[in-house]
């Protein structure tokens, strides 16, 4: 008999890493080439105009893409709206700080327009104008894998719990990734997704004024913008790094001189673990440019909906009924 249940265990291994190949193999870089070969141009040119608009809204492109990944997958889920009982806009970490969703909308609409009907998923649109994104403010191209479907319902529980928060420690952050699958390069390396963005107060008034491992001068400029008592300028912004709109590696160069703007940021370097990673990326544009895309696609893989798993959406902000 437990021979018998032994033999039956190696059969349900075998069979679920056969069901995750599968899904891995029915992303494909050419997935739209034959269905609708202007899907990807009309992506490129509505997130480049975006881009030109206001460049701050490539950063934030970039985490709907970094926070939908880590909840259950690259799914789109992120992008329903309130309506739906478990909208993860309302999770913590996105509520009132997530934003870039009516480019989102722009671009499936236009998209729809290019092909003629709805055969690109919300969840597809997301990846690859995340990869655009960081291409129009000056980082590396790198090939999507493509085929993804959308889920039919959103995790905000998941949410909560799963997307890495502004003050973790390395342990914790180490962990919060190798939940998805990614390791500790990944971790450092996806962290310079940093080098693009904002920080609203509320989120490193903490650090500011709590942190020993930072900067005196560089705590002194921030609490300018950021009030000791919470609730006054929880809003307020500040840049990741000092060129928050540039893809560069001032993120990591940054933490070498105790200018992380988050305790998650700075938990990267000073004395642990990471810290030869971060020097090797302040020091070396084009490691850090090749880590990062690789990582990217790594993270774009996290556990795709392919098939009849999930649906496209017509609207991404809307499940289909």
């Amino acid at each position: 008999m437990a021979l018998r249940f032994l033999d039956m265990a190696v059969v349900f291994l075998v069979l679920a890493a056969a069901a995750s190949t599968r899904a891995y193999a029915a992303l494909t870089p050419d997935y739209y080439e034959h269905i609708c070969p202007q899907a990807l141009p009309t992506i490129k040119r509505v997130v480049w105009n975006a881009v030109q608009k206001e460049r701050r809204i490539g950063a934030s492109i970039l985490r709907l893409h970094f926070h939908d990944c880590f909840v259950n997958g690259c799914d789109a889920s992120i992008l329903l709206d309130e309506s739906h009982p478990n909208s993860e806009r309302n999770a913590g970490p996105n509520f009132r700080s997530a934003r870039g969703f009516e480019v989102i909308d722009e671009i499936k609409s236009e998209v729809d327009k290019a092909c003629g009907r709805s055969v690109v998923s919300c969840a597809d649109v997301l990846t690859v104008a995340a990869r655009d994104s960081v291409v129009a403010l000056g980082g590396p191209w790198w090939e999507v894998l493509l085929g993804r479907k959308d889920s039919k319902q959103a995790f905000l529980g998941v949410a909560n719990s799963d997307i890495p928060g502004p003050g973790m420690d390395l342990p914790t952050l180490i962990n919060s990734f190798a939940k998805q699958g990614l390791d500790v390069k990944d971790l450092v390396a996806l962290s310079g997704g940093h080098t693009l963005g904002f920080a609203q107060c509320r989120v490193f008034r903490n650090r500011i004024y709590g942190d020993s491992n930072i900067d005196p001068w560089f705590a002194n400029s921030l609490k300018k913008v950021c009030p000791q008592v919470a609730g006054n300028g929880d809003a307020n912004l500040s840049g990741l790094d000092s060129t928050p709109v540039n893809f560069d590696v001032n993120y990591f160069t940054n933490l070498l001189y105790k200018k992380g703007l988050l305790h998650s940021d700075q938990a990267l370097f000073g004395g642990v673990s990471t810290d030869q990673l971060v020097k090797s990326y302040a020091y070396n544009p084009k490691l850090f440019w090749d880590d990062f895309a690789y990582s990217m696609i790594k993270m774009g893989n996290i556990k795709p909906l392919t098939g009849y798993e999930g649906d496209i959406r017509l609207k991404c902000s809307k499940v289909n009924y």
